[in-house]
This record gives C-alpha cells, sequence and structure tokens, in this order.
C-alpha cells in the first residue's frame, strides 16, 4: 500500500520540481555548433540548470552545476533523427535514464569535462554502460528526500551536504544524474574523487598511495569539474580564439571619446592637461 501511495505521489512532486523557475534563465556561454565540434565520446556535460530541483543542488553543492549528461557521440543516430540527433546520456527525474539531442542545452551554461588519458577502449566501454541503462526509471526517494531543501531558509554544514547527497534506494533500476556517470567511469577504473590512503610499501620504509572508489550515490555534478583527472574543455578556445578578430558594436569615434576623457566623466578642456599628467 506505501508503495502505490509514494508512486503518484513521487512522479507528481517530479513534475512540479522540473518546471523551470520563473525569471532565471543561465546564459549560453558556447554555441551548439561548437559544442557539438568539440565533444567527444564519454566527455561530461555539466549544466546550470533553471529549475526548482537545481536550486537544492546547486545549495548542498555550493556549485554553479545542477546536472550531469554523458556525452556518447553518433552511436545513436539513425536516419529517422540525423537532423536533431541524441547525443547525450541523461537522467531526467520524470522520464528516467533517456538519450536527448545536444540542442535540449542551447541556451544553457555548460562545461565539458573531459577524462584524460582514458583509452579509446574504455571510453566505449563506458558510453555502452550508459546506453544498456536507457529506460531505467529515476529514483524516486531522491525526490522526497530532496524536496526537503527546497525551504527559502535552510542552513546546511558543509560537513553534511555531500551526504546529504546521498539519497535513493540504490536499487540497480534506479539511478540519478550523477550516479550513472560515476558508474560508468568506476566500470572501467577510472577515477574522479576517490579518497587517498598512504599505506607503507611491504617491509620497506617508502609509502605508496592506495585509492579507494567512494559510493556512485557520493557523487556530483560539481565532482566533475574539480576532479583532478577530467579535463575543463572550453569550445571558444578549442577552436581557435584570436581577440582581434572580435567586431565590437562601439564606432571608432566612440572609443578615441572614451579614451580621451577623465575617468571621472567630466568632458576634457582643450590646452589642459589632466592631473597626474
Amino acid at each position: 500500500m506505501t508503495r502505490r501511495w509514494l508512486q503518484p505521489l513521487g512522479r507528481a512532486l517530479a513534475r512540479y520540481l522540473s518546471q523551470p523557475l520563473p525569471h532565471y534563465a543561465p546564459a549560453a556561454t558556447s554555441s551548439p555548433a561548437a559544442l557539438l565540434a568539440t565533444l567527444q565520446p564519454a566527455d561530461v556535460l555539466l549544466v546550470e540548470g533553471n529549475t526548482r530541483v537545481s536550486t537544492a543542488i546547486k545549495y548542498l553543492t555550493q556549485s554553479t552545476w545542477s546536472h550531469a549528461a554523458l556525452y556518447v557521440g553518433d552511436v545513436l543516430v539513425d536516419h529517422h533523427n540525423w537532423e536533431n540527433p541524441p547525443v547525450l546520456v541523461e537522467v531526467d527525474m520524470v522520464h528516467g535514464c533517456q538519450a536527448v539531442p545536444l540542442s535540449k542545452y542551447a541556451a544553457f551554461h555548460t562545461r565539458i569535462c573531459r577524462p584524460v588519458g582514458l583509452s579509446e577502449q574504455d571510453r566505449r566501454r563506458v558510453v555502452d554502460y550508459a546506453i544498456a541503462r536507457l529506460g531505467q526509471a529515476y529514483d524516486l526517494k531522491n525526490l522526497l528526500d530532496l524536496a526537503r531543501y527546497l525551504l527559502p531558509v535552510l542552513p546546511v554544514p558543509s560537513r553534511f551536504r555531500r551526504q546529504m547527497l546521498s539519497l535513493g534506494s540504490g536499487e540497480p533500476t534506479k539511478a540519478i544524474c550523477s550516479t550513472l556517470i560515476a558508474q560508468a567511469f568506476q566500470a572501467v577504473g577510472y577515477p574522479i574523487l576517490p579518497r587517498v590512503i598512504r599505506r607503507r610499501n611491504g617491509s620497506s620504509r617508502s609509502e605508496k598511495d592506495c585509492y579507494t572508489s567512494r559510493h556512485p550515490s557520493l557523487y556530483t555534478p560539481r565532482d566533475f569539474d574539480i576532479s583532478p583527472y577530467f579535463q575543463v574543455v572550453k569550445p571558444t578556445l578549442e577552436l581557435g580564439f584570436d581577440y582581434r578578430g572580435l567586431q565590437w558594436e562601439r564606432a571608432e569615434e566612440d572609443r578615441r571619446e572614451a579614451m580621451e576623457s577623465p575617468a571621472d566623466g567630466s568632458p576634457l578642456k582643450k590646452g589642459v592637461e589632466p592631473r597626474g599628467a
């Protein structure tokens, strides 16, 4: 009986939390064309969300990023969707694990995080891992927990914020956005933010680093940004940026006038040098 009551409640809450906030629109920092030309399979695309649940995630993680998706390339492209192909695998609280086109986030602030040194074989394995889970449901228990943190004022000590995101039922058929991506990378032994423990190297006095994986539910979108093993890739710079080629709208005479005017904005009299000249 309890589960029958929670399922419709969870779905209704999911629809409510996934609605965009009024008067809030993240600014896109990369065009869809630039993103598509830069992304590589197994790249993680971070998104600054504009929904109600994004507010809770950004608050708890003290980060700009509230959502993460995995770029899988053109493996899902066919003749039905070649104009707007699904190239991202993500977990959405309403639709579960799904493939979506890059155009979904055309108007959003995004960031590319690229695993460094990942072999082509392991890239395919990460992509295949995510694709194999298409259709899985979102963890509805996560929604009930996250809803508690949508109050206007809720002071949460920083040491507890990560634990608060360790939510969910832990069932293998349910996942949240960061959890699924973390599981995909852990499946090939690629680190995100592992715990590092110093241990003595056998009988010698030297020490070595031993790595311990965190539970996948503890990972957040922010972790891919701050991970020392993921490179932040900016499409504008990757595609070749030269500031000298920018076309500014300000007219040349306005530029000269601005350069000749004093710092306080008062008009400069002829024959009178500004103070400090």
